[in-house]
């Protein structure tokens, strides 16, 4: 009796009380959803700012509100800005587009694709032809593609219950088609939107010409998903249609942006960091709520309500509003550049890069060891339903970032409706649950906690 007394004082003053961490999440989620900010925040950057693509005023003005708000909270012991030098590409006048079958126009919605040419002042018109993979594109060959529009429209695949799986799959298209379409001779390339939904919005992302020189590369376009379905249903009725399509879009230098940073001093071991946070740039047709205004404002909310629980971390904590994740990853890249330079330590990052939903786990990056461990961890997420811990993908801005041994982690949040807003002209303020995101908030301050407390 006398040696288990014993043991069990030393486990408690270790810290590996499971009641304690019990209470310690409890106490994380009753904050986060009855003393938060990152709503009101989140309405902000949406409402007040809006669009932020990289080198626009709204980026602009995202880097000083999230840095006054890191300044105004008294979470941090260090705030400061970290140069980062990003790409402008400007979207110009509205797109038009047409299908044009026997003097008829069929309009429909399409939108420039990101680091894509414009058209000619008066568009391009040509006969189209659609693929369903670059595969195909390939086996068509210049004799039948030269001098035509090529339309890629594979749909994201619905078997797939993860939704970024099928948004992974079909994104090459995206990505790419518009180089592959240019090497057989086509005059343009357009690309049905990623989304499960049938609807009127047509989705922006990136594509890239690769080393394609300019002379040589064509000017690209997404089209809703609903826009898709009438272009393939004309084609299979008139084969020789022609589509008319016209973008204003132009690339500027580069220009200077910032990250953002937060810094809590760890009490213990500070040389080791613990980072955390969502990219502040976002597509230019809507508010960017979801991709990525809800991760950036959940980050900033780890700092809160550690700060509201009084709770001093052992490490040092990172709060990083990242820059020009969409179209450039070039804020990513900085961080980890000037991370190798100062030979920083980092343990554990984590990103939030997939909405505002309910959360349901976390996607880990993490060798079998780490990965055990923080699958122990899962009994005490459980009454709050967060219950997927897998091996996989942390995020896009981390995703570089190297250290002696590292764990990292995307919060994975419900992804069935993500890709309705994804990249579109809805991702709105109005589209994203309070409560969702809170609980999102809760969960990723509650790893970050026991990461804190245990280490990897």
């Amino acid at each position: 009796m006398k040696r288990i007394t014993l043991l069990s004082i030393l486990v408690s003053s270790l810290g590996f009380s499971q009641t304690s961490d019990e209470e310690q999440l409890k106490a994380i989620y009753n904050q986060a959803l009855t003393n938060s900010k990152c709503y009101a925040q989140l309405e902000y950057l949406s409402n007040s700012i809006g669009h932020r693509l990289s080198g626009s005023i709204g980026a602009e003005k995202a880097v000083k509100y999230t840095k006054q708000q890191m300044e105004e909270s008294g979470a941090f012991d260090k705030v400061y800005l970290q140069e980062v030098m990003v790409p402008k590409w400007v979207r110009g006048e509205k797109e038009e587009a047409y299908i044009k079958i026997k003097g008829k126009k069929i309009q429909v919605p399409i939108c420039a694709l990101g680091g894509s040419i414009a058209t000619s002042k008066s568009g391009v018109t040509a006969e189209i032809i659609e693929v369903q993979s670059l595969k195909e594109l390939e086996q068509l060959g210049a004799e039948k593609i030269k001098g035509k529009i090529v339309f890629f429209n594979r749909p994201m695949n619905p078997a797939n219950v993860e939704a970024f799986h099928s948004y992974r799959d079909a994104g090459d298209q995206r990505r790419s088609g518009a180089k592959e379409a240019s090497k057989y001779g086509a005059v343009g390339a357009i690309v049905r939107s990623l989304n499960f939904r049938l609807d009127d919005f047509p989705h922006a992302g990136g594509t890239s010409y690769g080393d394609i020189p300019k002379e040589q590369r064509i000017p690209t376009a997404a089209i809703s998903t609903n826009g898709a379905e009438i272009l393939s249903k004309q084609l299979k009725q008139n084969p020789n249609l022609t589509f008319y399509f016209k973008q204003s879009c132009y690339q500027e230098s580069d220009v200077l942006s910032f990250n953002v940073i937060g810094e809590i001093t760890g009490t213990v071991t500070p040389e080791n960091i613990i980072v955390v946070g969502g990219h502040l740039d976002s597509w230019d047709l809507a508010d960017g709520s979801h991709d990525d205004g809800a991760g950036c404002v959940q980050s900033l909310e780890v700092a809160n309500v550690f700060k509201n629980l009084s709770y001093k971390p052992k490490n040092t904590i990172r709060v990083v509003m990242f820059m020009n994740e969409e179209n450039g990853g070039r804020g990513g890249d900085k961080y980890q550049e000037l991370s190798l330079k100062n030979n920083e330590n980092h343990i554990f990052a984590m990103e939030s890069d997939s909405g505002g939903f309910t959360p349901r786990g976390f996607s880990l990056e993490a060798d079998d060891t780490s990965f055990n461990k923080i699958q122990d961890w899962k009994t005490l997420f459980e009454p709050y339903l967060i219950h997927s811990f897998i091996k996989g993908h942390g995020g896009s801005d981390i995703q570089d970032l190297t250290s002696k041994r590292i764990v990292k982690a995307g919060l994975r949040p419900d992804s069935q409706r993500y890709f309705d807003y994804h990249h579109a002209a809805n991702d709105k303020f109005d589209a994203v649950n309070k409560r969702e995101l809170e609980l999102g908030a809760a969960t990723m301050t509650s790893l970050i906690y026991l990461i804190d407390k245990y280490g990897i």
